[in-house]
Order: structure tokens, then C-alpha cells, then sequence
């Protein structure tokens, strides 16, 4: 077959071709009378040979020696183009991220553009100190794309500018809950702690109370810890076996207490339907929290921390409870009970007057 013939039938072009002559990586076998290039059946095989390789990625020079070389291995090659195609990939995701964080920002003229482009490199800077500035000093938080803060947050290893971040995000008052929930789900656990504490320092919405709902599922102790306090001081009463949790395995034992008296005196948030045949919440938590403290594989320390999570909660069971955990076998419980049950009663008489500012 002539050359164009052969352009024809195989989709490359004629222009190709001679290149491909040129480069040796097919040469017609014949040539007609008058000089013109004529090519073989198995010259044509050849061609598609080529074309199939090009369509991996692989360069002509690097066809040309897969071609020729009969010792040449595949393996090796194929790895190398498969890393390639990976960092191109990467660094079309990561434009893609850029253009749509300057759609989100709805640039009026080029100058916002800009603004957005300056804001992102700021925040690739390898410098914690620069990262910080440029989210201190950038631009108003209600111009920047939340879903640009979000993608920062999720990213950043120093906990200073995280801080910067989550206060920018805040304030931005846009919606990123889609990029933070997502974050809740990702499979480095780095990357899900900083998506809760994100989320904990948003506004409720229903959206955060979900996925906050999430993580209290979550492996990883801090991550569950973070939830469990945001949806805790929201007035979840989801949150308690994890807050209890907290108090028994010893991380934020205190503040995961306070939130639990907070809970505690908060009886109108979300009641049951059947709430008159159901214990009220305070005796529920308390229940938990005794549970916890008749347990046999309980250490003394862990006693001890549920012991003084009880003085946080409202009412007389608490009070009877400590009273009788005062005689305690163990001697380091019976002494905090005793001197946590003294507290409750001074402060029973204000209780029942209503409380301080009754």
C-alpha cells in the first residue's frame, strides 16, 4: 500500500508517517517504480504496534527501543509511566482545585483573581510563619472560598495556623461542609482530627451535627473526643457514652465531665416522646457513670476520675451516690467521695431554693 492508503486505513497521518521513516521506527519495505514509499502488510502491523504503545504514554524514543530491543522488559517501564501519570494527575487535580476555588470567589475583575492566586501560594508556603500571616493578613474572610480555608485546614500540620484557619473559616460564613465531612471519612487520621475540630468550631447546622454523629464512631480516641465534646455542648445527649468514655480512658476527662453536668441539667432539648416513663437525663448519665465505677477491671485511677465527673451532675442521687462510694474500699476513692459528697451538700440548700440568682 502506498502511504496514503496506509493514512487512511490506519488514522495516522501521512505527515506521521515520514516521521516515523525518518526516526526508523517504520520503514516501508519497498518503494514503487517512481520512488514512492510502499508498505507491507507487516509494515502496517508495525504502525499499530506503535500507536498502541504511544497510546500508554510512551515517548517515540522509548517505542523505538521497545521495538528493536529483543532483551528490553516491559516491567520497569511500565512502572515508571505509571508513577508519571500519577504526578500529572496530581498536579492536574491540584489546578483543578485552584480553578474552582476561583470560581467559588466569584472574581469580579482579574485584580480578585489575584488576590485568590496570592492567597493560595501563601498557603503552600513551606514557611508556618508565612502560612499564618497570609491568613491573618489576607484577604476578608467573607471574599475567601470556604472550600479553599476548608482544603487548608484539612492540610495543615502546625497547630497555630490551624487555629488561623478554623477563625478564618468561621468567619468566611460559607459552606464547607461537604470538603470537612469528607475529611471526617478520609483515611488518615491526621487529616479527620483537624476535620473535627473544624467542624466543632463552625455554627450548628444539621449537616455538622451529622457528621460530628460520624466521628463518635470513629477508632481514633481524639477524633471521637473532639465530636463528642462539639455535639455534647450543642445538647446531644448522643454524645454520652463517648463523653463517659472520655472520663474512664483519661483524655479531656475533665472538660468531657463538665459537658456531661451541662447535659445533665439540660432536660428540654431533645426529650423523648415518651419521656414521662423514661428516667430524666441526670439519672441516666449518672447510671453510666456508676456503671462504669462497678466494674471490676476499673483501676483505681479510673474510679477516681468517674468519682469526680459525679460532682458535676445536679440533685440528690449524685449526692447519695458519693455518699456512699465515701466508704469505699478503695481509700483513695473513699477520700475523694467524702470530700466531693461535703461540697454537694453545701451547695444542696442552693439548689433547692432554685440556685444561685433564683
Amino acid at each position: 500500500m502506498l502511504i496514503g492508503e496506509v493514512a487512511r486505513h490506519s488514522g495516522v497521518s501521512a505527515r506521521m508517517l515520514r516521521h516515523y521513516d525518518a526516526l526508523g521506527l517504520v520503514r516501508p519495505t519497498g518503494r514503487t517504480t517512481g520512488g514512492y514509499r510502499e508498505y507491507s502488510a507487516e509494515d502496517v502491523r508495525r504502525i499499530f504496534h506503535v500507536e498502541s504503545l504511544r497510546s500508554l504514554g510512551l515517548s517515540l524514543k522509548q517505542i523505538g527501543r521497545a521495538l528493536q530491543d529483543p532483551a528490553f522488559t516491559p516491567s520497569a517501564l511500565v512502572s515508571d509511566l505509571i508513577r508519571w501519570t500519577e504526578d500529572r494527575l496530581e498536579r492536574e487535580r491540584e489546578l483543578l482545585g485552584r480553578l474552582r476555588a476561583i470560581d467559588a470567589a466569584a472574581p469580579a475583575g482579574w485584580q480578585d483573581v489575584l488576590r485568590v492566586v496570592e492567597l493560595m501560594q501563601g498557603l503552600d508556603s513551606a514557611s508556618a510563619a508565612r502560612r499564618q500571616q497570609t491568613v491573618l493578613a489576607g484577604p476578608d474572610a467573607a471574599t475567601v472560598p470556604a472550600e479553599l480555608l476548608a482544603d487548608a485546614v484539612l492540610g495543615e500540620p502546625d497547630p497555630v495556623v490551624a487555629g488561623a484557619l478554623r477563625w478564618a473559616l468561621a468567619r468566611s460564613g460559607g459552606d464547607a461542609m461537604a470538603t470537612l465531612a469528607a475529611g471526617v471519612r478520609a483515611e488518615d487520621v491526621a487529616v479527620r482530627r483537624r476535620a473535627v475540630r473544624a467542624i466543632a468550631a463552625l455554627p450548628g447546622t444539621p449537616a455538622a451535627a451529622a457528621a460530628l454523629a460520624d466521628a463518635l464512631g470513629d477508632p481514633d480516641a481524639t477524633v471521637r473526643g473532639h465530636a463528642a465534646l462539639a455535639l455534647g455542648r450543642r445538647g446531644a445527649h448522643a454524645a454520652v457514652p463517648a463523653l463517659v468514655r472520655m472520663v474512664v480512658e483519661g483524655w479531656n476527662d475533665v472538660e468531657a465531665a463538665e459537658v456531661l453536668g451541662a447535659l445533665s441539667k439540660d432536660q428540654g432539648q431533645d426529650q423523648d416522646q415518651d419521656h414521662d416513663r423514661e428516667p430524666a437525663r441526670a439519672d441516666r448519665i449518672l447510671t453510666a457513670l456508676a456503671d462504669e465505677l462497678a466494674r471490676p477491671t476499673a483501676d483505681s485511677a479510673t474510679r477516681i476520675r468517674l468519682t469526680q465527673a459525679l460532682l458535676e451532675l445536679p440533685g440528690a442521687t449524685a449526692r447519695d451516690t458519693l455518699r456512699h462510694l465515701a466508704h469505699d474500699d478503695d481509700p483513695a476513692v473513699a477520700l475523694v467521695a467524702s470530700a466531693f459528697s461535703a461540697v454537694l451538700d453545701k451547695r444542696a440548700p442552693h439548689e433547692t431554693r432554685g440556685g444561685p440568682g433564683a
